[in-house]
């Protein structure tokens, strides 16, 4: 087998860096922050947002609701509010799906190009 190597974690994350990861630009990430009560970033001594891992974990949950599932601001603010822990458990899930098929598929071309 392989070797893999580790992904590194990073404690925090730049507002860009957040950006890049969903494609999205910068002033979005500003809107939410300010929209959803559970982004809240740390601020260096200049000013500039440094994005914790649970912060990109909630912004992909809020991505997800957003544009992904098509939920309205609000909309997902409330779904949110009333059980983020099963919508997080949800997202999870599609995850893992995801992650199967994509192995499951990996391994059909494989046995095709034998």
């Amino acid at each position: 087998m392989p070797y893999k190597k580790a992904e590194i974690k990073k404690l925090y994350y730049s507002i860009g860096e957040v950006a890049k990861l969903f494609d999205v630009n910068t002033s979005l990430i500003r809107f939410w922050e300010k929209e959803f009560d559970i982004i809240k970033p740390k601020k260096n001594a200049k000013g500039n947002r440094m994005f914790t891992e649970e912060d990109v974990n909630n912004f992909y949950v809020i991505f997800h609701l957003v544009k992904e599932r098509g939920f309205t601001l609000q909309g997902a603010k409330e779904k949110l509010k009333d059980n983020k822990d099963d919508t997080i458990n949800q997202i999870e899930i599609v995850k893992s799906l995801e992650s199967v098929k994509s192995f499951l598929l990996e391994m059909k071309e494989q046995i095709k190009s034998q």
